[in-house]
């Protein structure tokens, strides 16, 4: 057994069973693939993969169960390298933090700033993605750190920590009906077209809950990815927006109101995730602590301990 028959069982599984797919991601020719899943087939005296002809079209349940442990012993394996990095030269290597659109550009900045000041030589990878994709890059172990407000609490391989709470607000031209009004309903909102982020983003599942809660159905025109876009298509009034509070700037959006929007729509949580059992050096635990004073080293390596039941 040798980890290239480790990688190409994993591969096998992310490029559904298409071979020619798995060579070209591992760089190899598809004869040698095909020879390694028989090698250690015969190693282990079990078949991995359902066959069809030559095709390979599933995992038998040995198969399915053998996955699970080459993810671990591959994450394994790149930790020990991640660990004598470490300790070769500390303050230098690379940070991966994926994260929304609307954490990228406004809750991050600072964050960045101060990281990129107290560890310059460290190569910080900052990159955008849906909630969904930040999970997968997570459980992958091609990011360190994921940041969004969607799809990070309650992933059994995850560990995720509350950053920040927030709300949404509605935000409309100065000339327009609402910009006067005091504490508009839903109602009031609901009267007119509405532009706001786009399914499982940002929030938008507590938006469409309001609503619903209310037994209002809002007209719904257009959304977006970002916050940028949706006060875009407000300015040239296609509708009112509801974006999050921390996504208006009075000076930035000199034309646009913001009607804060607290006493109407829930809470929203952002929160902060690693993958347990991914090794995270020194300075990812500092730029975790730079989000939060609260999640320091101690704290997010205790989080990250299995139960005291998996010891036993």
């Amino acid at each position: 057994m040798n980890f290239q028959q480790l990688r190409i069982i994993r591969e096998a599984v992310r490029r559904d069973f298409n071979l020619t797919e798995v060579a070209n991601a591992l760089f190899t020719s598809q004869s040698g693939v095909s020879k390694h899943i028989k090698d250690l087939e015969d190693e282990l005296g079990i078949e991995l993969f359902v066959r069809k002809g030559k095709r390979l079209t599933g995992l038998t349940e040995p198969g399915k169960e053998l996955v699970g442990i080459v993810e671990r012993m591959l994450l394994d394996a790149r930790n020990i390298k991640r660990l004598a990095e470490q300790f070769a030269s500390s303050d230098q290597g690379q940070l991966t933090v994926v994260t929304t659109h609307t954490q990228a550009r406004y809750a991050l900045p600072e964050v960045v700033a101060r990281f990129k000041a107290a560890f310059p030589k460290v190569h910080l990878a900052l990159h955008q993605a849906g909630p969904k994709e930040i999970v997968d890059l997570l459980r992958a172990g091609e990011a360190d750190i994921g940041v969004a407000t969607e799809a990070l609490d309650g992933e059994a391989d995850l560990v995720s920590f509350p950053w920040y709470e927030w709300h949404h607000s509605a935000i409309v031209p100065r000339q327009h009906p609402l910009a006067s009004k005091g504490n508009f309903s839903l109602a009031d909102l609901a009267e007119y077209p509405l532009i706001t982020y786009h399914e499982g983003f940002t929030g938008r599942a507590r938006i469409d809950g309001a609503f619903a809660d209310a037994g209002i159905t809002p007209d719904i025109v257009m959304s977006a990815l970002d916050a940028d876009v949706i006060k875009t298509y407000v300015e040239l009034g296609l509708g009112v927006g509801i974006v999050a509070s921390m996504a208006f700037h009075p000076r930035r959006d000199e034309g646009l109101v913001m009607l804060d929007g607290a006493h109407v729509f829930p809470v929203n949580t952002t929160r902060i995730a690693v993958r347990r059992g991914h090794y995270l050096r020194g300075y990812a635990y500092r730029f975790i602590e730079l989000c939060s004073a609260s999640l320091d080293e101690a704290a997010v390596r205790a989080a990250l301990s299995p139960p005291r039941d998996e010891l036993e």
